[in-house]
């Protein structure tokens, strides 16, 4: 277990260029301390001592802002930066070495009791916001952008980054009929792109 702590906190700091301290990293991290309590409470979901593991979780959630049910499945070195509004679901895989930024959902599409959740691999960056939805499998290496929301499987090495926003001139107001059209619409929800080039405006920092 301690082993476990020691890579963590070396992943964050080389990951996060605010970390002064691996101090500082193991007292002020609460997307670490989320993953710590998870791994205590996804033993006891492993032993059947379900409804214990769901306080637990349930208690980690309150503490941290990060909400990753028992059941979930997490690999060695996996981080978040802040990690306030993070939810990983029942069934989610997440490989070795990814890292999540805040408010991140690893969401289900399906009522049923199957695997309904994605699956990560490893070295995958997921930026602030993306939602990831339903039993896709993100591959190796992949960059999910911020804000983007993905439904379908991802090649390993791809990025995936939300269109640029649409800027109205001042003229037309912000509350023009043309931004409560596309309001309404949803039009700026269904905006993402894969390419493999670097990822523009990834978060680097605290």
């Amino acid at each position: 277990m301690f082993k476990g702590v020691r890579e963590d906190v070396a992943a964050m700091r080389m990951r996060d260029p605010a970390a002064r301290s691996a101090l500082e990293v193991l007292l002020c991290y609460p997307g670490l301390h989320a993953v710590w309590l998870h791994r205590a409470s996804h033993w006891l979901w492993r032993h059947r001592v379900t409804l214990l593991a769901r306080v637990l979780s349930h208690w980690a959630r309150r503490a941290t802002g990060v909400e990753i049910h028992p059941g979930a499945r997490l690999g060695r070195r996996v981080t978040m930066d802040h990690g306030m509004g993070v939810v990983i679901g029942e069934t989610a895989e997440i490989g070795d070495d990814v890292h999540l930024y805040s408010g991140v959902i690893l969401g289900g599409v399906s009522r049923k009791p199957v695997k309904r959740h994605p699956t990560i691999e490893d070295g995958v960056m997921i930026g602030a916001g993306a939602i990831l939805l339903g039993p896709i499998r993100v591959g190796k290496d992949a960059r999910i952008g911020a804000g983007v929301v993905v439904r379908t499987d991802i090649p390993v090495g791809a990025v995936v980054v939300a269109s640029s926003p649409v800027v109205q001139p001042p003229s037309a107001g912000s509350s023009g009929p043309g931004l409560e059209r596309n309001a309404a619409s949803g039009t700026a929800a269904d905006t993402s792109t894969t390419s493999s080039g670097p990822l523009p405006g990834a978060p680097t920092s605290r």
